[in-house]
């Protein structure tokens, strides 16, 4: 079974900030998988929980920088062996333009608090990274700090350059699930 974490923050505040960009594209891949493709609220996990074929798709339902936990409660519950190359995890990348993205293993950017309390809780990094380019700080914007960054809304123009990447992304994404 494959594990499918979209990192986020929840709370309809948050919904178009560059840090929800996993919360973002895995609300898509359940979309595109259509019928029969639910989000089940989960308090005691704390967690949104979606079931496609062979996959868990989750988002955890607290802050970003403590995604790890709930993600392997989540695991846990499904597996009781983790195997790290059965997880897949969707998350913003300053490292990566906007309208960019690179499927790796065990690589992710150089930092970002969410990976690395996911990396303590699932004990390492050797995992699937969907690494979505979000950095656009160009002009007025270039002196804006990265924490600030993420946690700012996309612009119309920003959405629209990343849903040209989305269908490409997801049937990457589908691939990987189907093998």
């Amino acid at each position: 079974m494959k594990f499918i974490i979209g990192l986020g923050n929840p709370g309809s505040e948050y919904q178009k900030n560059r840090h929800n960009v996993g919360f973002m594209l895995i609300d898509q891949l359940a979309e595109d998988w259509g019928a029969g493709v639910s989000w089940q609220s989960n308090n005691k996990l704390k967690a949104e929980i979606a079931k496609v074929n062979s996959a868990i798709l989750i988002k955890p339902q607290n802050y970003m920088n403590n995604s790890g936990q709930v993600a392997r409660q989540v695991i846990g519950f499904y597996e009781k062996n983790l195997d790290l190359n059965d997880v897949i995890v969707i998350h913003d990348d300053l490292d990566i333009k906007l309208g960019e993205y690179k499927i790796q293993f065990g690589k992710g950017p150089k930092a970002h608090n969410g990976l690395i309390d996911l990396d303590r809780h699932l004990g390492g990094s050797d995992y699937w990274h969907i690494r979505v380019g979000v950095d656009n700080r160009v002009g007025e914007r270039s002196g804006i700090s990265g924490a600030d960054y993420v946690l700012a809304n996309f612009t119309t123009e920003e959405l629209s350059k990343l849903s040209q990447i989305n269908q490409s992304l997801i049937n990457q994404l589908k691939d990987m699930i189907e093998k």
